[in-house]
Formats: structure tokens, C-alpha cells, sequence
């Protein structure tokens, strides 16, 4: 799941996280956590105080995208994602790509 979740980030933003790793938390909650995220671009607007910039178009990015991140996860795992919730946060830049799958079952090894 953490390479296809990179390979999005890569695809998408231009940019490989400096880390990624992917867990499962119980039976159906995947998190993967990013960190190094930004863009040249947007390090620059948070150097310069706009944050609120960096939120509001990685938010509706996102948003736009999430659809991306539910097929591969869903084809990845042959469980259907019930709720994707999709976060970033500066200092420490990271972001966290939560799905919640349905309860069918453990994921394939």
C-alpha cells in the first residue's frame, strides 16, 4: 500500500516523501503517514507566512483526488474503503491518508 500511495504523491505533486510508511490498526483502519511532503512551491508560501494557502489547495487537491487513492487501496487489498480522510500538517510537515475498509476480512499477505 505505501508504494502506491507514493507513487500517487510522485504522480501527482512531482514529489516523492522523504518517508512513508503504512499500517493496519486493527482489522479495518489503514493509516499512511508522509512526511517531507511539500513542494519547492510550498515551502516557499509557508517561509513567507501563508499556510493557510498550502491547507486550503492541498484540501481541494485532495479532495479532487481521493478517488485515486480509494481505487488503489481497494485493488490493493480487495476490500472496499468505506471513508478516506485525507490530512496535512506543517512543522513537522506530514500528511496522513486514512481508510477506513469495510469488515471483510484480514488483508492479503
Amino acid at each position: 500500500m505505501t508504494d502506491a500511495v507514493v507513487a500517487l504523491h510522485l504522480r501527482y505533486y512531482n514529489r516523492v516523501p522523504a518517508t512513508a510508511k503504512t499500517r493496519l490498526l486493527g482489522d479495518d483502519l489503514l493509516a499512511c503517514v508522509l512526511g517531507g511532503i511539500y513542494t519547492d512551491v510550498e515551502k516557499t508560501l509557508i517561509e513567507i507566512g501563508r499556510t493557510s494557502a498550502v491547507h486550503e489547495s492541498r484540501g481541494q487537491f485532495q479532495q479532487a483526488m481521493r478517488h485515486k487513492f480509494v481505487e488503489a487501496v481497494e485493488r490493493l487489498s480487495g476490500r472496499t474503503v468505506v471513508a478516506f480522510i485525507s490530512n496535512h500538517h506543517v512543522g513537522p510537515d506530514l500528511a496522513v491518508e486514512l481508510f477506513w475498509l469495510d469488515g471483510a476480512g484480514p488483508l492479503p499477505a
